[in-house]
Order: C-alpha cells, then structure tokens, then sequence
C-alpha cells in the first residue's frame, strides 16, 4: 500500500511539474520590452518543399534589447525567412540584407504592456487551474485507497501531503508570473 501512496504522491508532483513547465513555455512566448530569440520560436518556414520552424533553418539571436538577427545557414532561404516572419503575425518587420535578416523590436505602448500583463495573468491563471485538476486526483485516488483498507487518518495524512504539494505549485506559478509581469511593465 505504501508503494501506491508513493506513486500517486510522485504522479501528483509530476503534474504539476509538467503544468509548470508549460506555463513557463507559454511566458517565453509573450514577449516583454526587450527582443529574445524565442519571440520568433512560432515562426514556420517554408524550407525545401516542407515547413520547418525557423530554428531549423537558422541560427536566431539578439544584436541588442531591441534587435533580432535570423542567420540563415542556405542563403536562399532568406526570402522564405521573411515570409514566415511577416506570416507569423508578430507585428515584426524583418529586413533582408543579403546575408541575414535583421528584426528591429517595436517599443511597447502602455496600452500593450497591460495587455501583455493580463495575458500573462491568464497562462498563470491555467496553470493553477491544471494544478488543482491534478490534486482533485490525487485526492480522489486516496479516497479510492481508503475504501481498499487504508485507514481514514492516513488518507487525512495524504490529502495534506497533497495540499502542500498543490500550494508549492501554486506559489511557483505566482512568482513565474509575477516575475513576467516585471518584465513586461519594465521600460
């Protein structure tokens, strides 16, 4: 029986480490004031024949807090680069050089900051909701346990375990947010 409650303490947290994991992929997407190389991660290019993300294609970084290079490794892809930037709907305006492609990051209005602040809320927000989803069961498997003979304290002990398991996840959630949210407002 001890082996069961283990395993379902350990399915729990592995929950909610996915659920983290993915909220922290959602926040890099959002972009803040200054210009990442993973703002362009959703980009899809069109590359011999099939579409590909731009990674693939390319070597991303940034010049400065306000610039993006794409580098890509076939010349002849830099038309087919712009046209998955431009595509991608990022409200970016890539420029071809002739060698690589260079991304000027528009500043942030205030109006957008905000909207970027509330979006970030909302990922949390899912984030916290697929938390409480994987404690509900947990919980719902330690009652299951219960009416297999585990007595009705252990189930008490095991359902706390849970809690602290869920509100550890949910206080990392708030600081990832709160964390982007800093970000986003910082000029």
């Amino acid at each position: 029986m001890e082996e069961e409650i283990e395993f379902l303490l350990d399915t729990a947290k592995e929950g909610n480490d996915k659920s983290i994991s993915h909220l922290i992929s959602e926040l890099e997407k959002i972009r803040a004031g200054k210009a990442t190389p993973s703002m362009l991660d959703s980009v899809q290019v069109e590359a011999y024949g099939a579409m590909s993300p731009i990674s693939q294609v390319a070597n991303v970084n940034t010049l400065d807090a306000k610039t993006i290079s794409v580098q890509p490794w076939d010349k002849g892809m830099l038309d087919a680069i712009c046209t998955g930037i431009i595509n991608s709907n990022l409200g970016l305006n890539p420029q071809n050089n002739g060698e690589m492609i260079i991304i000027s990051v528009p500043v942030l209005t205030e109006e957008r900051r905000h909207d970027l602040v509330k979006k970030a809320k909302a990922e949390g927000e899912h984030a916290k909701v697929s938390i409480r989803n994987n404690r509900k069961e947990a919980n719902d498997q330690a009652k299951k346990m219960k009416s297999d003979g585990l007595s009705e304290d252990r189930v008490k002990d095991i359902e706390l375990e849970i809690q602290e398991l869920t509100d550890g996840a949910v206080k990392k959630v708030d600081e990832y947010v709160a964390k982007k949210e800093k970000d986003i407002l910082t000029i």
